[in-house]
């Protein structure tokens, strides 16, 4: 695949989203939402499971670097952080409705990364493309804020480009492709079980949401 396309640059515009080479097969009425929770593995992995949501595609946005690798982004000094890009089916499900599961797929407490990964390319978002959808988000905030009982320090910011990260992440939570770990040769699916697992990602949801959060199995 050319290097064109695996660092697509997605142009955000004020009433949507133009994505080159986006899926051909995708519903007509679609919008789309993005989200940086962390790892965006795990983003995907929880939105991918949402009735509703067509396509999820990682990636990094926020920063000042064009065309970053992942190695430059959770290397620091990018200004970008990991997120997600979801397009959904919006006569299934809807904005607010994405909004109000991605506080509780989360620890919206945490301003300094996500789980046991740290530093801002780990830190979480909500990036909003007009002012419908600016005060849908803090409305949402507000709502999750007063379920939690704690302060929400997730910030609402307005979108940037959206840079699409390297194959290799694509669908990793459940891609059969096997790669060498310290278990030996496994597929990305179970190193992607692993990693959660380690990263105290379900246990520290369940702690926050407890049967509040539906993405705390992984």
């Amino acid at each position: 695949m050319s290097s064109l396309k695996l660092f697509l640059v997605i142009t955000v515009v004020a009433f949507g989203m133009a994505i080159s080479g986006a899926r051909a097969d995708a519903p007509a009425r679609t919008g789309t939402i993005i989200l940086a929770g962390g790892c965006f593995w795990c983003v995907e992995a929880d939105f991918d499971k949402v009735e509703g949501v067509v396509e999820t595609i990682s990636g990094f946005t926020g920063g000042h670097v064009d065309n970053p690798s992942y190695r430059q982004v959770v290397g620091g000094g990018t200004g970008h952080r990991e997120a997600v890009l979801v397009r959904y089916d919006s006569d299934v499900t809807d904005y607010r409705t994405l909004l109000d599961l991605f506080w509780r797929s989360i620890d919206p407490t945490d301003a300094g990364g996500q789980f046991c990964d740290r530093g801002e390319p780990y830190t979480t978002a909500v990036f909003v493309q007009s002012g419908a959808e600016r005060r849908a988000a803090e409305a949402s905030r507000t709502s999750a804020q007063a379920a939690l009982g704690q302060t929400i320090v997730t910030p609402i910011l307005d979108a940037a480009p959206f840079f699409v990260a390297e194959d290799y992440h694509q669908g990793y939570w459940q891609s059969r492709s096997l790669i060498p770990t310290r278990f030996g040769l496994i597929t990305k699916a179970e190193a992607y079980k692993r990693y959660r697992d380690a990263c105290g990602r379900n246990a520290r949801l369940r702690e926050l949401w407890g049967n509040a959060t539906p993405f705390a199995g992984g």
